[in-house]
């Protein structure tokens, strides 16, 4: 089978998810384009140069509806005879974007793709869209559904984490996500975004806080304490799951959870004959990638299926895994997968997560297959492995080796 390398990984900066957020006056199908020129200028791509662009998008109404992907192909200054295609496996969206690509690739459908994905949560609200797992009652009865953060705290619950655990999760992602930005270590990939008349909106991802302390979010309140124990009753509705646990113990809130920001990524994937073409030399090659559904209940529970399922496909063990990108979603998502594996902790979100950077849902699994291309080189390693839990029960991962 021929193999998928990649040539190239860049990513906007995250701008807050909000109206006085940096990124908010951009549009998903503008930001997607301006991304897809960078990565036309950067490897001097020409004519049908690519033979799809694969774009994950989450919440696809509005101005994020209809195939988004060849929107933006349309907005940019890529070839209209490049096609695009609009995915969505919620937050692993963008990764799914990568690996449906590399996927083609290694099959002999094309020589190359562009793939990632953009999420403009300031302006398409998150859940907007009226998906049915959250609200069609033949659907939730029948899962037993509870929204995510409640999700969460299942998770800290049935595997024993603290309100401190996740705390101290969360400044170390602060932390590191300080030192990254400090030391230049995403210079690689950023791509500034700028107005029409070229001056910079944004260069330096915003939603970082970088000096937060235990003591800081020690006053903060668990975010989904009311709503668990309240009408609608969220935790009654997790009992009649889980009833051996007793009671949910509700220990997130907005200092260790993925912040709610703006932003899109791509990925450059192409066959060694499309490198030989364009003078370019391959970075990494993607050497596996799954999928997986898990318990819709607690949800969020699927990087620890999906990395065993990978890693039994690929033939690999835990242990022949340098540096890992597990996306905060929350901070018991990151807790469990660590303790399943019994990785260290100084291995795994090298850079800070989505709890300091933030997860622009449709892009967020192509940004951090990039940051982990990036952090290979760095510490010159070779083998990652990339990981996101999915809403509704479901798990994605990719292993990626430098070439």
């Amino acid at each position: 089978m021929t193999e998928a390398y990649i040539y190239d990984a860049a990513r906007t900066p995250r701008g807050k998810g909000r109206p006085d957020g940096s990124l908010h006056e951009v549009t998903s199908v503008a930001l997607s384009a301006r991304l897809l020129n960078a990565v036309k200028e950067r490897n001097g791509l020409e004519g049908h140069a690519v033979e799809d662009v694969i774009w994950g998008n989450v919440t696809q109404v509005k101005e994020q509806g209809g195939c988004l992907a060849r929107s933006a192909v349309l907005e940019s200054d890529l070839d209209e005879s490049i096609p695009g295609l609009a995915i969505n496996r919620f937050c692993a969206s963008g990764m799914e974007a990568v690996n449906l690509a590399a996927n083609q690739v290694k099959g002999g459908a094309g020589q190359a793709y562009i793939a990632g994905g953009v999420e403009m949560m300031g302006r398409v609200a998150m859940g907007s869209d009226g998906a049915a797992i959250a609200v069609d009652p033949s659907l939730t009865f029948k899962t037993y559904f509870v929204p995510q953060g409640i999700s969460a705290d299942i998770i800290a619950t049935e595997y024993g984490f603290s309100r401190e655990d996740a705390d101290s999760l969360a400044v170390e992602s602060q932390r590191r996500a300080a030192i990254a930005w400090d030391e230049d270590r995403f210079a690689r990939s950023i791509v500034p975004v700028r107005d029409q008349n070229g001056l910079t909106i944004l260069d330096r991802d915003e939603y970082m806080r970088p000096g937060t302390t235990l003591e800081d979010l020690a006053k903060l309140k668990a975010s989904f304490k009311e709503m668990g124990e309240t009408m609608p009753g969220f935790d009654k509705v997790a009992m009649l799951k889980y009833p051996h646990l007793g009671r949910i113990e509700h220990i997130h809130h907005a200092g260790n959870s993925s912040g709610i920001v703006d932003g899109a990524a791509a990925v450059l994937i192409g066959n060694e004959e499309f490198g030989k073409a364009y003078g370019l030399k391959p970075r990494a090659r993607i050497r596996a990638t799954a999928k997986i559904g898990t318990d819709p209940t607690i949800m969020l529970t699927g990087p620890v299926p999906v990395t065993e399922k990978i890693l039994k496909d690929s033939g690999m063990a835990i242990s022949d895994i340098d540096l890992f990108e597990v996306n905060e979603a929350f901070a018991s998502v990151v807790l469990r997968f660590m303790q399943a594996f019994q990785v260290d902790p100084g291995v795994v979100n090298v850079n800070g997560g989505a709890i300091a950077l933030g997860h622009p849902l449709g892009a967020t699994g192509a940004i951090i297959i990039g940051t982990l291309l990036d952090e290979l080189e760095r510490q010159d390693k070779t083998v990652g492995l990339a990981t996101l839990c999915i809403a509704s029960g479901m798990g994605a991962a990719t292993i990626i080796e430098r070439v």
